[in-house]
């Protein structure tokens, strides 16, 4: 799909060459079931004919299920035909500068009755978009109904597409509810690494700046207080005469907020011509989510989940 309709409070109007004839938003936790009859105004039997003949898809996944739980800011679509796969295909093929094919066996690095995380591979959202149905939601929505049909993730948080690593979903829609409206007290620690230009005078600082977006959806820094506020630490963990190999520590989860703030410190991050980057040694955004650590909100158990960093990364330093 190429286009997502930007839908009234009840029902989504389709234009063009969009395969939907509706896309809802989920503003609160309740059945599948509950939320077609109150959304699309009509029978039950008109509801499971659409689950039956595979209609219904939620955050780009296909759902057969009339009991299947929403959880607030999923995506709920009725495609106009039957969806033999697992998504709709775009409309039309999106146009990359570089094209990057993701592994589809995702890499479960941790999982328990709660959570599940993958190392998201590079070039894959983690959620789909207007011009994307691929996602690592979806490859973790396949994995969970395979052992258990009444099983879903929960979306906690995303990574860039460009970035690799640690990506959670929650289990449940208890911990979800818990966990979303607070994310960010939760989390302890998100460290990333990341291969940046140039040569650092100073090996190791702290980067304070207010992010805003532009119309065109470009982050930029700023000293205005009235944008969101963003502190980036940085150490150099290896160097040579054009790169720096960087361990980073985020104290807050802003949009791009590490490739924004380094672009303004004047040591881009690698392979990111959309902030600044002006070379591609690696042949993709030389940055990677290595360690993400919170607390689990029912048994205060503190959860680390790592991810090792790409050999790419060392390797563009000897070793």
């Amino acid at each position: 799909m190429n286009m997502r309709v930007k839908n009234t409070k009840e029902r989504g109007q389709v234009r063009g060459e969009s395969p939907y004839t509706a896309v809802y938003k989920v503003n609160r936790s309740e059945e599948l079931m509950s939320f077609l009859l109150r959304k699309c105004n009509t029978s039950r039997n008109n509801v499971k004919s659409l689950l039956t003949r595979r209609q219904v898809l939620v955050n780009g996944s296909v759902v057969t299920q009339y009991n299947f739980m929403l959880a607030k800011d999923d995506e709920v679509k009725l495609s106009k035909k039957s969806v033999q796969g697992n998504s709709v295909p775009a409309v039309k093929p999106t146009r990359e500068k570089r094209e990057i094919k993701p592994c589809v066996q995702m890499k479960i690095i941790y999982e328990d009755d709660d959570f599940i995380a993958i190392d998201k591979p590079v070039g894959l959202l983690s959620v789909e978009s207007d011009k994307e149905t691929e996602c690592a939601f979806a490859y973790v929505f396949k994995h969970l109904q395979a052992l258990d049909k009444t099983a879903r993730p929960f979306i906690l948080h995303r990574i860039d597409k460009e970035t690799s690593g640690v990506l959670v979903f929650a289990k449940n829609i208890k911990i979800h509810s818990m966990l979303k409206m607070k994310w960010n007290e939760f989390v302890s620690a998100r460290e990333y690494y990341a291969v940046a230009e140039g040569v650092f005078e100073e090996k190791e600082g702290t980067l304070v700046s207010y992010l805003r977006e532009n119309v065109n959806h470009i982050v930029y820094a700023t000293q205005d207080p009235s944008g969101q506020k963003a502190v980036t630490h940085y150490t150099v963990v290896k160097e040579n005469e054009k790169y720096a190999l960087l361990r980073v520590k985020i104290d807050t989860g802003r949009k791009n907020q590490i490739r924004v703030q380094m672009q303004e410190f004047g040591h881009p991050i690698v392979g990111d011509d959309k902030y600044g980057g002006t070379k591609d040694p690696l042949k993709r955004l030389g940055l990677h989510a290595s360690r993400l650590e919170f607390m689990h909100p029912v048994t205060k158990e503190i959860i680390s989940i790592s991810a090792p960093v790409p050999p790419a990364f060392r390797a563009l330093f000897g070793n």
